[in-house]
């Protein structure tokens, strides 16, 4: 299946000002994409002049843009395509934690507090709660049920000020503070989890009675690989498309800069191409299996 993706944000300040951007899909799923998407930068004041831009990555490989804002602000746009299996995220009920003294240094960034996930305050309650649970995939999957469960969505709750803790004390919030939560209680479990912003459709569910935006997820390191869930949902998913990822939403903005700016338009597109969604029902599951399979078979 084929996504359609991209996005239209208008960044307004009165003075230039430097930007960088984080919007881009992230380098490790450019393969699979098959429109180009290139961001596109226009003068708010002057729409006929482009902004230039250039490229580099950051320090966990995401890809960032920075430009230069001329006064009144620019209008920020992107389109493409990227190609999708069709299936939910993989899963391995077998997948177990690696204790931490075997663990890579690598991975230690992502068992450590960060700034919006500590983890002291925590960790009497992630043990008493999933201490007990043997193994390390059902101790993540029990970590985004309970947070699924305990936290209520409210939109209105986007606090850029709100950490892990509080959002367990509040049992509020939206997608960044579910995901944040369950990093932290699986970093008190010295199971790495790191944080992933990007687009989310809503394929093969029902669409949710919201405006379509970014949103994230998170990743857990376990047996020999990363495994992508989502607290929010507790379920795996269709199409989630990767942007950026680091150890909180501190490490990903999808915009930053020193200066002084006000969002005005702010559109997302996530959808899927000629709008034929998954097949749920699990004949219709097998059915479409078999397909892909023999289209893979055949190299088309």
């Amino acid at each position: 299946m084929h996504i359609r993706y991209g996005y239209r944000i208008d960044v307004l300040c009165e003075s230039p000002m430097p930007l960088i951007t984080m919007l881009d899909v992230h380098p490790s799923r450019r393969a699979d994409v098959t429109m180009a998407d290139a961001m596109v930068a226009r003068s708010i004041a002057n729409p006929r002049n482009v902004v230039a831009s250039t490229q580099s990555l950051d320090a966990f490989g995401n890809l960032c843009r920075r430009l230069l804002v001329p006064a009144g602000g620019v209008a920020l746009k992107a389109r493409g395509i990227i190609h999708h299996s069709g299936f939910p995220e993989d899963r391995d009920p077998d997948a177990d934690a690696i204790p931490r003294d075997q663990l890579s240094p690598m991975f230690l960034p992502y068992i450590a507090a960060s700034r919006y996930c500590e983890t002291d305050p925590l960790a009497d309650a992630a043990g008493r709660l999933f201490g007990s649970i043997p193994g390390g995939w059902a101790k993540v999957v029990e970590i985004c049920r309970f947070v699924s469960q305990h936290v209520r969505f409210h939109a209105k709750l986007s606090d850029a000020a709100r950490t892990a803790f509080d959002v367990f004390q509040d049992e509020t919030g939206i997608d960044r503070d579910y995901t944040h939560l369950a990093i932290a209680l699986c970093r008190c479990l010295d199971i790495p989890a790191r944080y992933c912003s990007g687009y989310p459709p809503d394929i093969g569910v029902d669409p949710e009675d919201k405006a379509v935006g970014f949103s994230s997820w998170f990743e857990a390191y376990l047996g020999d690989r990363w495994w992508t869930f989502d607290p929010r949902h507790a379920t795996p998913r269709i199409g989630h498309i990767l942007i950026a990822q680091g150890r909180d939403a501190d490490d990903v903005p999808f915009i930053y800069s020193s200066g002084s700016y006000v969002l005005g338009q702010f559109r997302v597109l996530a959808d899927e191409v000629n709008g034929a969604r998954f097949p749920v029902s699990s004949s219709a599951r097998r059915e479409h299996s078999a397909l892909y399979s023999r289209l893979n078979a055949s190299g088309r």
